[in-house]
């Protein structure tokens, strides 16, 4: 799953678990292979059309949505992906995880950027109140969109159980299979534009023309939008074949890569939280991450944080992680840092904040 996905299913698991007397009508606009809310407090609506392309937004979120919620008549309407229905006069409380449409337009397909553009600052404004994932997108929701402070909520992230160290044949295994027996940078994460990857991998150029030694550098995930940028500038070098395109992973291969690797190089433009950092934390690797919007925040010192934008520094953080003792400091400090952030606590702001908004709109 994408951030968006894991989130929704970490946060709405534990609500629904921790609140047998409440219902819940979960609206999903496709059949899933899994599905994650299989309790008897849950009732699952298929909803025509699939959101899959911005018209079929206005179709199903200004026709279809309004109809369903008119006859349903819900206490409350939660929007994990930020997305309202202005034409629903039922109480909303949408999750918007951060503004990068608004700051960097250029990395959306056109039709989602002018959508996005025109709605998003509309979703806020109707809603009743307003979840987010970190203060540096709460701040820019105010300053953005001029909404109240005091109507934001600021859940934060978790980390997920299934994220754990390696043991060391696990390590060793996983760098036979992804790095020919090698030690490997890693990145995770859905290769959307402002995840930075060219200038990551432009880094790692750099990194090696340094250096003589054997590393790699392993990406996982789905590559959306720019996958021609990418694959220029990984066979326009010399060093080709040490950067590995592991595609997507599941969750189990995904604690494999993570504490296997010399150290998780998560450096986008823009984030809203940055889920990788403290699952890399989690799974007992160190970190090199962006200095921009939250990551300053969520790693506090508990990495080493570079520009974004500047190509040798993201390469010398490389060079200065290769030291087997700022490694290992940075490990013990992600162990530190990591205690600060709970699914169950998310959970638990979350029904806070779905609480709240029931009663001053009731």
């Amino acid at each position: 799953m994408d951030g968006i996905g894991n989130f929704t299913v970490q946060v709405l698991q534990r609500i629904i678990k921790n609140h047998p007397e409440q219902h819940f009508d979960i609206l999903v606009d496709k059949k899933f292979e899994n599905f994650y809310f299989d309790y008897p407090n849950v009732s699952l609506h298929r909803i025509f059309p699939a959101l899959r392309h911005p018209l079929l937004y206005i179709l199903f979120l200004e026709i279809r949505l309004p109809l369903f919620l008119k006859k349903l008549k819900p206490d409350l309407v939660v929007a994990m992906d930020g997305f309202l229905s202005l034409a629903s006069k039922s109480n909303q409380l949408p999750v918007v995880y951060d503004l990068n449409f608004e700051h960097y337009p250029e990395n959306l397909p056109w039709r989602n950027r002018v959508y996005y553009r025109f709605f998003f600052p509309r979703f806020v404004r109707k809603s009743s109140r307003v979840i987010t994932i970190s203060e540096y997108s709460k701040d820019d929701i105010i300053k953005t969109y001029h909404y109240p402070a005091e109507k934001i909520d600021n859940v934060y992230c978790g980390i997920s159980e299934y994220f754990y160290p390696c043991s060391d044949d696990e390590k060793r295994n996983t760098m036979k299979q992804y790095a020919g027996g090698n030690e490997y940078y890693f990145f995770a994460g859905t290769m959307h534009p402002r995840k930075n990857i060219v200038r990551l991998i432009e880094a790692f150029i750099a990194f090696k023309q340094k250096n003589s030694n054997k590393v790699k550098l392993v990406l996982a995930g789905h590559i959306m939008w720019d996958d021609a940028s990418i694959r220029k500038v990984i066979e326009g070098s010399n060093i080709k074949d040490d950067v590995v395109l592991a595609g997507r992973v599941s969750n189990e291969t995904l604690r494999l890569l993570l504490g296997s690797a010399r150290a998780l190089v998560f450096v986008p433009v823009f984030e809203g939280f940055g889920l990788p950092v403290v699952e890399a934390w989690q799974c007992g690797a160190p970190v090199i991450c962006s200095n921009v919007t939250s990551l300053p925040e969520v790693a506090g010192d508990a990495a080493i944080v570079v520009d974004p934008f500047n190509v040798e520094q993201i390469a010398g953080a490389m060079q200065t992680m290769m030291d087997d003792s700022v490694q290992q400091h940075y490990i013990e400090a992600g162990n530190k840092r990591k205690q600060l952030f709970s699914w169950k606590e998310t959970a638990g702001l979350f029904w806070e904040a779905m609480q709240r908004t029931i009663k001053n709109n009731g």
